[in-house]
């Protein structure tokens, strides 16, 4: 199972950084270069333990429906999200908040299960995991500026 870990030094507090990451209405505005839309389920404001949200979005060209689940939920420190149906076999993904020196580390993992087998393994190989990768940075690039922003 690939796995993905990026941590990300944001000069702002950690209930600013834990509220804009569970944000329905800042994630759509992060990803707004995938059409990120949330169509059902938790569409708008904080997301919380065990609230849902359906995503559509379009990703190399194809537009894909993702719905997640908030599964574990300890404010403003760790929260994990985890897809119930979508185009992944699988997915976790793990947000821990870290106070330091008034900062907030941000701390993402993600692991993912690609479906189709060997396709699926081939697949994460030549481009998923930097897609992936990639996509995490871009938002948390965002988040960063809109939390040291406040």
């Amino acid at each position: 199972m690939p796995f993905i870990e990026i941590k990300t030094l944001i000069n702002a507090d950690i209930k600013t950084c834990f509220d804009l990451s569970r944000n329905i209405d800042f994630h759509k505005k992060s990803l707004k270069h995938s059409n990120e839309k949330a169509i059902a389920g938790k569409t708008s404001g904080l997301i919380g333990l065990n609230e849902w949200v359906t995503w559509e979005a379009s990703h190399f060209g194809i537009k894909q429906q993702l719905t997640s689940k908030i599964t574990k939920f300890d404010f403003p420190h760790y929260f994990v999200d985890e897809m119930v149906s979508g185009a992944f076999k699988s997915f976790k993904h793990e947000h821990i908040f870290i106070t330091e020196d008034d900062k907030t580390i941000m701390i993402d993992k993600f692991y993912f299960e690609s479906p189709l087998g060997l396709l699926g393994k081939l697949a994460n190989v030549l481009f998923l995991k930097r897609y992936m990768t990639n996509l995490l940075k871009t938002r948390n690039q965002f988040l960063k500026v809109e939390a040291e922003s406040k």
